[in-house]
């Protein structure tokens, strides 16, 4: 859970850094300046909000290193979920260097969307890490029809595609992320925003059938309230993207509107995660000689 929580606080603490013209707040990396490998009081706010998210780096680190040695030294041991860690941590490594690479060109707007995305796949993984904690390591089992699960994994792809095309609506916007010119990508704004509303109401819609599915197939209950959560959570993330729309995306809806796609990707994971189970320990099925002692019994 910690792993999951930080790595949604250094997406929101990234947002942050963008929104308040921090983005070059250090204007190189590893180090925050050629000769001070921290923030300098010469560089002032900006370059406190961008070494701050620096720093957080080492945080979800030593939260992600937490789950390597808690799923290592677990009895039994866990290589899946081993496996796990060790897969957020190449993940948040990446993205570090990513993260890097986007303040040497500048900000350039294709590699900000790309260290965002890498975040969302950091989140997935931690989810599903934050899921297995919870489970045994037998072989899944079913809880729906195929049918069902197959709606579910359209929504997934829906959602992941609402995300992608959310980080082209920011790179084409307002928001630049430095006080200089900084390039951004030449679409047309409000084109690229309609195209994310409508794949925003797919994904209500979606989400809409398979909360009507589950209850209709009389799936478990746990099924049924991930499809429920997921459709408040794309309510209220619908509004305030409408609200800021039309308020010309101020700088505070904006960072809650990030946190907002985190929740959902959360959500829609949660969502197809549930729909199967996977017990600590095998249920016994008594044999047919066992059987019959029973009913002689």
């Amino acid at each position: 859970m910690a792993a999951l929580v930080m790595a949604v606080a250094i997406v929101v603490t990234g947002g942050a850094v963008r929104l308040t013209g921090s983005g070059l707040g250090c204007p190189t990396w590893p180090k925050c300046t050629d000769q001070s490998l921290t923030t300098t009081s010469a560089m002032g706010f900006h370059g406190i909000i961008e070494f701050s998210n620096r720093m957080l780096t080492y945080v979800l680190c030593a939260a992600v290193g937490w789950a390597i040695i808690a799923a290592r030294a677990a009895e039994p041991w866990r290589r899946d979920l081993t496996r796990l860690g060790w897969a957020q941590f190449w993940v948040v490594m990446s993205n570090a260097v990513l993260g890097g690479v986007v303040v040497l060109v500048g900000l350039n707007p294709y590699t900000v969307a790309a260290h965002f995305l890498l975040s969302a796949a950091l989140i997935a993984i931690a989810v599903v890490t934050w899921q297995r904690t919870r489970e045994g390591s037998t072989e899944p089992r079913p809880l729906v029809g195929r049918p069902v699960v197959q709606l579910t994994w359209l929504t997934v792809v829906a959602a992941g595609a609402l995300i992608a095309v959310g980080t082209v609506v920011s790179g084409a916007g307002r928001h630049a992320g430095d006080s200089s010119d900084v390039e951004r990508i030449p679409l047309d704004w409000t084109m690229i925003a309609q195209l994310h509303a409508d794949l925003a109401w797919l994904v209500v819609a979606l989400s809409v059938a398979l909360w009507f599915v589950l209850k209709a197939v009389d799936a478990p209950v746990g099924p049924r309230r991930r499809a429920r959560d997921l459709f408040l959570i794309l309510m209220l993330q619908g509004v305030l993207g409408y609200i800021q729309y039309f308020t010309k995306t101020p700088e505070i809806l904006v960072g809650l509107h990030m946190l907002g796609a985190c929740l959902v990707w959360i959500g829609v994971l949660r969502v197809l995660l549930s729909l199967r189970e996977r017990p600590t320990t095998d249920t016994e099925i008594p044999s047919q000689s066992d059987s019959s002692a029973l009913s002689a019994v």
